[in-house]
């Protein structure tokens, strides 16, 4: 099936998911900081961090799913799940699927949480990471819109943002270390 709203909604839900991602990866680095203040309490930096992600991983389907049924472009849905195995640039598909593979793991011990210990769980959604990054690349590699300016403008705020929260959360980490000394 080819029609051009197809290839219009897998444009719209790569760069939403983007931004989604972008912000649960935020989230995710600046919950681990254990911070909170009578303003902000911790529990909801976690629970804007688990409905943000959640809302992600609906994005992140209905990307794959437009990208799928849009024959323009010929991506089988096996494609999607197997990394670089894909006849058209396989290797930013490749980077694609890798990161909707980590993701689908993430999101199973996610919810799976309550029957797993905290290490093997915390093992896997390490991983959440690397499949923002996998992502963000699949994006510059296949992305149609990449290379104009509001898309590299998107693109690499989305990667200052992520960049940021890390030097905060280092920077708290840091003066935690201090203060216990």
């Amino acid at each position: 099936m080819t029609d051009p709203m197809l290839w219009f909604a897998n444009r719209g839900t790569g760069f939403v998911m983007l931004v989604l991602l972008t912000l649960a990866t935020m989230l995710g680095v600046l919950s681990t900081a254990r911070m909170s203040t009578p303003l902000w309490p911790r529990m909801l930096t976690q629970g804007l961090h688990r409905n943000v992600s959640l809302l992600a991983v609906t994005f992140l389907a209905a990307h794959v799913v437009t990208a799928v049924l849009d024959s323009f472009v010929d991506i089988r849905w096996w494609q999607a799940f197997v990394p670089f195995s894909g006849t058209y640039k396989p290797l930013w598909l490749g980077f694609g699927a890798l990161a909707l593979d980590l993701l689908v793991a993430v999101t199973a011990t996610s919810v799976l949480r309550h029957r797993m210990s905290h290490r093997p769980w915390r093992a896997v959604h390490v991983l959440a990471y690397a499949a923002w990054g996998l992502g963000l690349i699949h994006g510059l590699g296949i992305g149609t819109d990449s290379a104009t300016v509001w898309g590299a403008a998107l693109t690499y705020g989305c990667l200052a943002a992520v960049f940021v929260a890390v030097l905060v959360r280092l920077g708290l980490l840091a003066r935690s270390t201090v203060a216990t000394r």
